[in-house]
């Protein structure tokens, strides 16, 4: 299996893990106003005119976890100044939050930082990135050694 595919895989699974503890987020009431699917459902219906339904947030959210930032890794973390790919998914998904709070979360209103949800919106989003990349690291590894082995 090629390192581009270890990526996309790695970026699956790592979006499936972060969005399982968005909706347990959203279940226990925790910062209601930090919806992601629904900002990114809000920003393709105010964009490019298609509905802003909670299925074409989540189909955003996973191409964008998968293929973008998945495949972008599998390219990036031979680069990436780290002994470990759980150290590596970690540095890469620190830059991932930074461009995610520079770029869309203005795009979709909430400011720079996404201080107009509140000042735990930037620590909170950073603690999810933080998972995501950990589990992206570590599954890459483990795809990487699984290949390498057959």
């Amino acid at each position: 299996m090629s390192g581009f595919k270890h990526g996309l895989i790695a970026g699956f699974v790592a979006t499936v893990v972060l969005s399982a503890i968005m909706v347990m987020k959203a279940s226990m009431g925790i910062m209601p106003n930090l919806d992601p699917i629904h900002m990114l459902a809000q920003m393709m219906h105010s964009r490019l005119g298609l509905p802003a339904t909670p299925i074409l947030g989540w189909i955003m959210h996973f191409a964008i976890g998968t293929i973008l930032w998945g495949g972008l890794f599998s390219l990036l973390a031979p680069l990436i100044p780290a002994k470990s790919f759980v150290a590596k998914g970690l540095i890469f998904a620190s830059g991932a939050w930074l461009l995610m709070m520079l770029i869309p979360m203005p795009m979709s209103g909430a400011g720079f930082f996404a201080i107009k949800i509140g000042p735990m919106a930037p620590v909170m989003t950073l603690v999810l990135h933080w998972i995501w990349g950990a589990v992206l690291g570590l599954t890459f590894q483990k795809l990487a050694k699984t290949s390498n082995q057959g």
